[in-house]
């Protein structure tokens, strides 16, 4: 079995603070899967999708109840080219309103930060060096 791409669907408050959250990270968006009800944030073009979608929306495809932020039900962890690429990301979270949740972690194979966004949703942001990963 092989998956052709990954759509992870958050519920988000507000569609416009949410677009120019993630613009300001330097992402963009898929506008054939964007409205006013949702945005296709794009990961990795043809690979990896956020659907970012209102409250009110994202109801009518469960019938349990939204989390509001202040729980954890996924951690979101993306992996990108660079240290400097994790620790860029996650300043720029922050200075559009994101919050820190823990600190950054060296493994020295592994490095990675994290932040929560605008709805509470945790990020995790991390560069991998599998030349570095210690023989077991």
């Amino acid at each position: 079995m092989k998956v052709k791409s990954i759509y992870v669907n958050l519920p988000i408050k507000d569609i416009d603070k949410t677009k120019e959250f993630w613009t300001n990270l330097g992402f963009s968006f898929d506008e054939q899967f964007s409205d006013d009800k949702a945005l296709c944030l794009v990961l990795n073009e043809g690979l990896i999708y956020a659907m970012l979608i209102t409250h009110e929306f994202f109801g009518t495809f469960t019938n349990r109840p939204i989390a509001d932020g202040s729980t954890t039900q996924v951690l979101t962890a993306i992996e990108v080219e660079s240290r400097e690429e994790v620790d860029n990301i996650v300043k720029l979270a922050i200075e559009n309103g994101a919050t820190r949740y823990k600190d950054s972690s060296d493994h020295e194979w592994m490095y990675y930060d994290s932040f929560s966004d605008l709805d509470g949703h945790q990020w995790e942001v991390m560069f991998t060096d599998p030349s570095l990963i210690p023989n077991p």
